[in-house]
């Protein structure tokens, strides 16, 4: 897989999966711009890049904001001239039952975990050349899921069903769409998770993976290796969901 000089945008990649996936679009030659919420882990991740010889920019973007993501898309534009990649990576997770939801938790969740995905695919589809791919970082909880986090896994199940409705309308544009579906991750999301603390949810031996097997998988996804590849919805789960 080779992205030499070819620009990707990879939005929550101030650390976790996101940051393992800019970091490996980086060695394959790829121009990063890190789309941030956090303004201080997007520079850290620019620097280490950049110290890696990269050409790397670090850029805050709230997700949820269509003209945030209007700006950024521009300003990859602006500094390169193009724009051949773009991983929705950004992700929320809140931990409450249903009954305790206010609309503003909801909404919070859904407007970073969808809406963002949704407004970088607007500005693809509107700005991007044929050959151009999108990847959304969805989860398997859009397919099985735990009590606490109904407001994530709808999110995440939209976002494949987003993900089909993109592949067909991307496909006379020449712009593949495909989903990734990571299981448990050595992230601090999933350490953080109430359900891990307490045992509720049981991780096995060889049930965590780390953030480079789901970069590894989107990288593929984003590759001229995968052309015929759109529409697809891929977990990386280590097998979990396979188990009985």
């Amino acid at each position: 897989m080779e992205f030499q000089d070819k620009v990707v945008i990879v939005t929550g990649a101030g650390g976790g999966i996101g940051r393992a996936t800019a970091r490996r679009f980086a060695v394959h030659g790829a121009r990063v711009l890190i789309a941030e919420f956090d303004d201080a882990r997007g520079s850290d991740a620019e620097r280490e890049l950049r110290a890696g010889g990269a050409d790397a920019l670090a850029l805050h973007c709230d997700v949820a904001s269509e003209s945030d993501v209007a700006r950024v898309v521009d300003a990859a534009f602006e500094r390169w001239g193009r724009l051949d990649v773009i991983v929705n990576n950004a992700g929320k997770m809140i931990f409450k039952p249903i009954e305790a939801h206010s609309e503003a938790d909801l909404l919070g969740v859904m407007r970073v975990d969808l809406f963002g995905a949704f407004w970088f695919t607007k500005q693809a589809f509107l700005r991007c050349r044929p050959g151009a791919a999108i990847v959304n970082v969805s989860s398997i909880h859009a397919v099985e899921t735990t009590p606490l986090v109904s407001a994530y896994a709808a999110a995440k199940a939209a976002l494949v069903s987003l993900t089909r409705s993109a592949a067909i309308e991307g496909r006379p544009k020449g712009i593949r769409v495909n989903a990734v579906l990571p299981g448990a991750i050595e992230t601090p999301m999933l350490r953080e998770n109430p359900e891990v603390k307490s045992g509720v949810e049981v991780l096995r031996p060889g049930d965590v993976g780390q953030p480079d097997d789901v970069a590894k998988a989107i990288a593929f996804l984003a590759s001229d290796d995968a052309s015929f590849v759109t529409g697809a919805g891929v977990r990386v789960d280590g097998g979990r969901l396979a188990t009985l």
